[in-house]
């Protein structure tokens, strides 16, 4: 996805109420303010009441297993006490926010409160205590599960479990997530009051009433939030195997669209659902809207509306990543032709495109300058442009005080990916724009030409044409791995990949014994020795 590096301000979402401020069915607290929608549900009569409360099996007493990958969230945990010796630090996940009324979108986890715990669930507070003789205390602040014998089970249209499904419960989040303490939500109001504003940090912007219950803390609290970016940096060994799960399951999202291109798909929108589904079967959601650009759509950056046509002899620019169960998500874009051919003038496009990602992909080492890359990508696109006779001198566009080559691609070519698609956002620039590669640090490389279709410098045969090449790098100790390498990207091997896909839909069902067959021989020694290799080749660069 498209991006320039961002700025280190903290998005605030002060004005969103909590959950527990909607209104339920049955409440003693007083009625909501008027621009919050009323219940339209009948008071249930006190028969009704007492009939719900009885007759119940017994909920099991046995405690969940810890979550996966409870060691890693705990390890992320003790280092940022560390960063913090003495202080209190408090992170809260957010709340699910409303999209119209009393409804409201999918709740997804605050990334770093995520990256702490695991945890999944909306409303919840991380805080770490500080302990006398060092370290800190974990305590997870959860919504209690009182199971059947409170009645909001089923008159709370928010918490209750019969409307939205239940919580986990208090001394189950401790067990499950493997934190010291684990408290109900109901007491995090009067903790909080009584924590010293001088010594306590608050990951702002994500709950008003943890922000409203500790003194601005300035600067203070833009240092956590900067400390938790930059741990992301470095991806550990689950994180890649995440977002490699991530990455291989849109890869699947674009063999459905490449699918559907053949058979039904006519609009942008259609693409969008095709790819879509994908996210919601294999993962938790998309990881941002998908972009689905056709035509002259694909000189949009950002094109999310995808409310135009599949015009046959155009092309698609489909930039989509599944965002897999656990939150982390693939950032892939590919330029299809939408009848499985490219032109002769769209080819051209590509190939610059294509070579300039070669050059960046080779400029991802470690220690590098993060934005090495970029440099070498336009180079490539400069010096391409002045062979196509759309800039002057290639030399000239590339100095700084000029850069006209930004007219045909605005963006530079590497942003940070992991559990957000613009990972890190809040890390200082020393530590990231203008900092040094480092093995681990997982990057996007994406370069694109943008050739508007009313740009009078560019001639006619060009214009409208919109191409991006984006795949996800590892960097590692000797140079980077492409760990979204398997995804075809020459013109020659998408018409291929496209062809494959299609012709597989035609060829008739075979016998089983050809299939069993077939299956036995895929499996020889010397295939799956080649097989490796090829994907080896895909994958890895020194």
């Amino acid at each position: 996805m498209a991006t320039s590096i961002p700025s280190s301000s903290v998005a605030s979402d002060s004005t969103q109420p909590a959950i527990g401020e909607q209104q339920p069915l049955v409440t003693s607290e007083p009625q909501a303010p008027a621009a919050k929608p009323a219940s339209h549900d009948s008071a249930p009569p006190p028969a009704l009441l007492d009939f719900m409360l009885k007759s119940w099996k017994p909920a099991a007493q046995k405690l969940p297993p810890k979550i996966k990958y409870a060691g890693a969230f705990k390890a992320r945990r003790q280092a940022l006490s560390k960063a913090y010796p003495g202080e209190t630090l408090v992170i809260p996940t957010g709340h699910e926010k409303v999209r119209a009324n009393d409804t409201y979108y999918r709740f997804r986890p605050g990334t770093d409160f995520y990256y702490l715990t695991g945890n999944l669930e909306p409303d919840c507070v991380l805080v770490l205590e500080p302990k006398d003789g060092g370290g800190h205390t974990d305590i997870l602040f959860v919504e209690p599960n009182p199971g059947r014998s409170d009645a909001t089970f089923y008159t709370d249209r928010v918490k209750g479990e019969l409307w939205v499904g239940p919580r986990l419960g208090v001394p189950e989040s401790r067990a499950r997530h493997d934190v010291d303490e684990a408290r109900g939500l109901d007491t995090l109001a009067d903790y909080l009051k009584g924590l010293k504003a001088a010594s306590t940090r608050v990951l702002r912007g994500h709950s008003a009433k943890a922000d409203g219950a500790v003194a601005e803390g300035g600067e203070r609290d833009k240092a956590l939030a900067t400390t938790l970016s930059e741990m992301r940096l470095i991806k550990d060994a689950q994180e890649l195997r995440e977002l490699q799960t991530s990455i291989d399951a849109t890869q699947r999202g674009f063999e459905d669209v490449i699918r559907s291109m053949k058979a039904d798909a006519k609009s942008e929108r259609y693409v969008e659902g095709v790819f879509n589904l994908r996210a919601r079967v294999e993962g938790n959601d998309v990881g941002y809207n998908t972009i689905a650009a056709s035509g002259s759509h694909a000189c949009v950056l950002h094109w999310t509306r995808n409310d135009g046509p599949l015009v046959p002899g155009e092309l698609l620019l489909l930039d989509a990543g599944v965002e897999g169960h656990t939150l982390y998500t693939a950032d892939i874009t590919r330029t299809l032709p939408i009848t499985g051919r490219f032109s002769p003038e769209q080819k051209a496009i590509y190939d610059l495109v294509y070579a300039s990602q070669e050059a960046a992909f080779a400029a991802v080492k470690p220690g590098n300058d993060f934005m090495e890359p970029n440099r070498a990508a336009m180079k490539v696109l400069a010096k391409g442009l002045e062979k196509l006779g759309i800039l002057e001198d290639a030399a000239e566009a590339l100095k700084d005080e000029h850069q006209f080559y930004k007219r045909y691609s605005l963006h530079n070519v590497s942003h940070m990916l992991g559990l957000d698609v613009h990972d890190c956002a809040q890390a200082r620039q020393e530590a990231y724009k203008y900092g040094k590669l480092q093995a681990g640090m997982v990057l996007t490389v994406e370069p694109g030409l943008y050739f508007q279709k009313d740009d009078l410098t560019v001639p006619a045969r060009y214009r409208g044409i919109g191409v991006r090449i984006e795949d996800d790098l590892v960097v590692t100790a000797r140079g980077c791995k492409v760990l979204s390498g398997n995804i075809p990207r020459t013109v020659k091997d998408i018409e291929a990949w496209m062809s494959g896909v299609w012709n597989a839909d035609k060829a008739p069902a075979k016998s089983k014994g050809k299939k069993a067959a077939s299956k036995k021989q895929d499996k020889s020694p010397a295939k799956s020795k080649d097989k490796k290799a090829k994907k080896a080749k895909a994958g890895k660069r020194k």
